[in-house]
């Protein structure tokens, strides 16, 4: 399919298990520094042997610390070269028992490993940590269900928690100060992306606004926060313009009856007219997806 031409509707799933070839392998295409054959034990990925499409966007859904989710998804896609380009949706950490991991892998393993532009956008829960790490919201790290015990334990090396544990009184006053974090995490953090957009869709962590019944262009959006945060039921059910590829919002409670995409899977990959909804639930019980553009075809690390 040629640079910008649209696709239609139909999503085709790829759930294969990776056969990859072991050894050191180099990339295709893209600059000397990512071109470079590894010299490390540890195999680079080998992204498959399908044939290029030159022009890609793989967006990858809310990973949530879980970096064997992450490494299966990416193990599962075809191989990538300079023409491609990985977008990540946000929602890096919490939850999941590898937040340090899966940040150490974004920043400083997956750029040596593929020659595809990366992109990466801010998730709410990386907007929240800069708004504890403000001072604006130590509350933020208390509910359990928000998984920042997990996210503080990975960074400080310490034991995995369960569901039910609570944080020490130490550790929840370092965590209401966001204290634990490397500043160059910080940093990575702030540089974050509100969005992105390209020929084939926006790219946004929770969805687009509407102001005087208009659905907003990211660009036209004043509190960037909405950007982040929104959970609008009417976005999924009413939006129509350009397609627009989610995370956030978890696809089990998007309406079924409305997904083109295996509507009796209430976990899977959620597909609307306009929209692709793809939080299928990493790192709290679920899997990762991730879905390629124009053609809508979906990777998944369960199965």
């Amino acid at each position: 399919m040629s640079r910008g031409e649209t696709a239609g509707n139909g999503v085709d799933r790829l759930r294969r298990p990776w056969r990859g070839r072991l050894g050191a392998l180099a990339f295709a295409g893209g600059p000397a520094e990512t071109r470079t054959r590894s010299t490390s034990t540890r195999a680079p990925f080998d992204f498959g042997s399908h044939q290029l499409m030159a022009h890609r966007t793989f967006a990858v859904g809310d990973i949530h610390g879980d970096l064997r989710a992450l490494t299966t998804v990416l193990e599962r896609l075809p191989l990538l070269d300079a023409a491609d380009t990985l977008v990540f949706l946000g929602d890096y950490m919490d939850r999941g028992p590898q937040s340090a991991e899966v940040v150490q892998f974004l920043r400083r393993d997956l750029p040596r490993r593929t020659a595809a532009r990366l992109v990466f956008l801010r998730g709410n829960h990386e907007d929240a940590w800069l708004r504890v790490i403000s001072g604006e919201w130590p509350e933020f790290v208390e509910p359990p269900g928000n998984g920042c015990l997990a996210c503080y334990r990975s960074f400080t090396g310490g034991p995995v928690p369960d569901r039910w544990d609570l944080a020490t009184p130490r550790e929840l006053a370092e965590m209401r100060r966001g204290a634990f974090f490397p500043m160059d995490v910080v940093d990575w953090m702030r540089s974050l992306a509100w969005w992105y957009e390209d020929e084939h869709a926006i790219y946004v962590h929770a969805g687009l606004p509407r102001v005087g019944g208009v659905w907003q262009h990211p660009s036209l959006v004043r509190r960037r926060v909405e950007l982040l945060w929104l959970r609008d039921g009417d976005f999924f059910r009413y939006y129509r313009g350009k397609r627009v590829v989610v995370g956030h919002t978890a696809t089990r409670n998007l309406p079924p009856e409305l997904s083109s995409y295996t509507s009796d899977d209430p976990q899977d990959l959620w597909a609307g007219d306009n929209v692709v909804a793809i939080d299928t639930g990493s790192g709290k019980g679920g899997f990762l997806t991730a879905v390629e553009l124009p053609v809508l075809k979906t990777y998944e690390s369960r199965g």
